[in-house]
């Protein structure tokens, strides 16, 4: 039996300023016009979730977190990734405290990495992102949710688009 993929990303939220680190992904290989998401990614085998969720934010917006200031807050159980590589769990931690300035490390698949108002999130947004935000920001509520088990869905479907 092949053992579920898992995938991590970081809600980074600046409370006092009330904003989210947001990254627009511009690579076409996993959706047809540029969407907005979360910094994360793939955990590397024999990897800690909370170590590769640090390690995905510093490689993607330059912001140090040690493992300790994360905190599972939601997951999400995907049945079809944009990948088309099959089903993955992903795994959302959150931090209100980091160190560095928010840079777009990865020019060559990100437009832009920037801070976003909490209150109104840019689209279109991939889904699991935007699950585990509006999730998070409206104070944590089912710490789970699925994509793509409940109707058929297109996993390059986008919310907002």
């Amino acid at each position: 039996m092949q053992s579920l993929r898992q995938a991590v990303c970081v809600i980074v939220h600046d409370e006092e300023a009330d904003k989210v680190a947001c990254i627009h992904y511009a690579n076409d290989t996993w959706s047809t016009v540029p969407a907005w998401t979360i910094p994360g990614g793939k955990v590397e085998e024999g990897e800690r979730l909370d170590e590769a969720a640090a390690r995905e934010l510093h490689e993607e917006t330059g912001l140090v977190v040690g493992r300790e200031e994360l905190r599972l807050v939601h997951t999400v159980q995907v049945r079809a990734g944009w990948d088309g590589k099959g089903p993955f769990l992903l795994s959302v931690f959150a931090t209100t405290s980091w160190s560095g300035e928010l840079t777009n490390t990865e020019p060559d698949k990100h437009l832009a990495v920037l801070w976003v108002d909490a209150k109104t999130l840019p689209t279109p947004m991939f889904p699991t992102s935007h699950a585990a935000l509006t999730t998070y920001l409206a104070g944590g509520g089912r710490g789970f949710s699925t994509y793509g088990w409940d109707s058929p869905a297109d996993p390059r479907a986008l919310v907002g688009a």
